[in-house]
């Protein structure tokens, strides 16, 4: 379901006209819930560690370097390089002496350090993005703008959830006549989906690899 049939959608359930053209929607109410719908999106992917949110990327090292600047958009899972994995070590001091234990990495400021290696590597990341949606290209954006655009919420809990989620906060009173049912649906889609869908970042993964 895209944005503007999102958009519809909570349209009908506040009673409200429905929309013929996603640039029809410029009235107040219109664009609450536009901004709502992207809200209550980055709220659901924000919970956990989804493993619809993973994703791959790859970058290529040159020999001697042991640093490369951190142009992840999203939070590290792990890193490979010649199939083996690299944990996260929080000393970088380690790092700039070269004194860093066998087959970890750091962060420091903007970079990622790494041991230095004699030979070019391609350095494996895997990482949850923080690109909650999708283009009709299917490539992750930060929100949805565009009509055609797409949560990575997968179906069927994409629809329940940010409907339902967006229509109690806009209205934001529990004493609204639709209010209690609206929470119910909201919490039942989502526990529907936190038992269906592995948040175990040892489960099957949805994995886009890119090269850099």
């Amino acid at each position: 379901m895209n944005y503007f049939e999102l958009i519809n959608k909570c349209l009908v359930e506040l009673n409200y006209k429905k929309s013929n053209s996603f640039t029809d929607l410029v009235k107040n109410d219109h664009e609450k819930i536009k901004n709502i719908i992207n809200i209550i999106n980055a709220e659901i992917c924000g919970f956990d560690n989804w493993n619809f949110l993973l994703r791959k990327l790859q970058i290529d090292l040159p020999k001697n370097t042991g640093e490369f600047f951190n142009t992840i958009q999203g939070r590290i899972h792990s890193i490979y390089i010649d199939n083996k994995k690299y944990e996260f070590f929080g000393d970088f001091e380690k790092f700039l002496i070269n004194k860093q234990p066998s087959n970890t990495y750091t962060v420091f400021n903007d970079k990622i350090l790494l041991p230095l290696f004699d030979a070019d590597k391609t350095i494996e990341v895997v990482y949850y993005t923080n690109n909650f949606a999708q283009d009709a290209d299917a490539q992750d954006i930060s929100s949805m703008q565009a009509a055609d655009d797409v949560s990575v919420i997968p179906c069927p809990f994409v629809e329940p959830i940010l409907v339902y989620g967006t229509c109690m906060r806009l209205k934001g009173n529990a004493e609204y006549s639709k209010f209690s049912y609206w929470y119910g649906m909201y919490k039942d889609s989502l526990a529907n989906m936190r038992s269906k869908i592995g948040k175990n970042a040892l489960e099957t993964p949805e994995i886009k690899i890119k090269r850099q």
